[in-house]
């Protein structure tokens, strides 16, 4: 039987729906459409004036969605669900209060919206990464079953990684790379169980990663700092004809040049100068 939407849950496609449904809406805005929708997949487009994203959702387990994110805009679509992002290409930037960290390609983060919100944008305009989306209120309550002797119940592993602090962050590892290294060329043939067979194996990977005793707030900016590396790239951005030195920037921004490059490496990854290249780069190819 095609599975069904159900009301506040994420679940499978409908090949005769192509509306946006309320959940939808409150998942990726209300500027996003349906590009293809069938059984277990979905294709949204968004649109806007901050570019544009192409995100594919196959169903996996009811409540449990795996997303495919190929992001060429500022802002990312906001959820109250448990979100699991792996980071491929580029850069997020995912702000809880006046605190901002970053994933850089390999990483890993897992955060609970519905106890601890934030918002997500790119500051490079450029992102590639997967996403598992889970409901937990709609997500089976058996996964432990499958795999008895670990328990892989979503709502404990959130509880596990995010209580107590806002969110956790996994660097990039080996071990990390192994598990969501085959998920970006995944044989179509075979695509929807071995959805489920990664996700399990996530889950239960999950279930034995050590939690760090490094706060997160260690690895993370301030809004002063991402505030000043952002105005940096706005005048950046305004002068790209202009051959800027760090201290012509130190002295626009009465800031020191220490300051400036470890703010601006921490948002964008890069320096100015190699930020100011890049995009002059783009803008030829263009």
């Amino acid at each position: 039987a095609t599975p069904t939407r159900r009301r506040g849950c994420l679940a499978s496609g409908r090949t005769d729906v192509v509306k946006l449904t309320d959940a939808e809406k409150g998942l990726f805005g209300t500027d996003a459409r349906i590009l293809f929708q069938g059984t277990d997949q979905t294709a949204y487009q968004l649109g806007g004036v901050d570019g544009r994203a192409k995100m594919t959702r196959y169903g996996v387990f009811p409540g449990m969605n795996l997303t495919y994110n190929d992001y060429h805009l500022n802002r990312a679509p906001v959820g109250d669900l448990i979100e699991i992002n792996h980071c491929q290409e580029g850069r997020m930037e995912c702000q809880y209060q006046d605190s901002f960290y970053y994933l850089t390609p390999g990483d890993l983060s897992i955060s609970r919206k519905d106890t601890a919100p934030y918002c997500s944008s790119f500051p490079t305009g450029h992102y590639h990464g997967v996403t598992l989306l889970i409901d937990p209120n709609c997500a089976p309550h058996c996964l432990s079953c499958m795999l008895e002797d670990v328990n892989v119940q979503p709502s404990t592993i959130a509880d596990r990684f995010c209580q107590g602090r806002r969110c956790f962050v996994a660097r990039s590892s080996p071990r990390v790379k192994h598990v969501f290294s085959e998920l970006y060329a995944v044989p179509e043939g075979i695509r929807k169980g071995y959805f489920k067979v990664k996700v399990l194996e996530l889950l239960l990977f999950l279930s034995v990663l050590p939690v760090p005793p490094v706060a997160l707030e260690q690895r993370c900016f301030t809004n002063s700092q991402v505030t000043l590396a952002k105005e940096v790239c706005q005048y950046l951005t305004d002068h790209m004809d202009s051959k800027i030195t760090i201290q012509e920037l130190s002295g626009q921004f009465n800031a020191s040049a220490t300051l400036i490059k470890s703010s601006f490496r921490g948002v964008y990854g890069m320096s100015p100068s190699a930020f100011l290249r890049a995009q002059k780069m783009h803008s030829a190819a263009d």
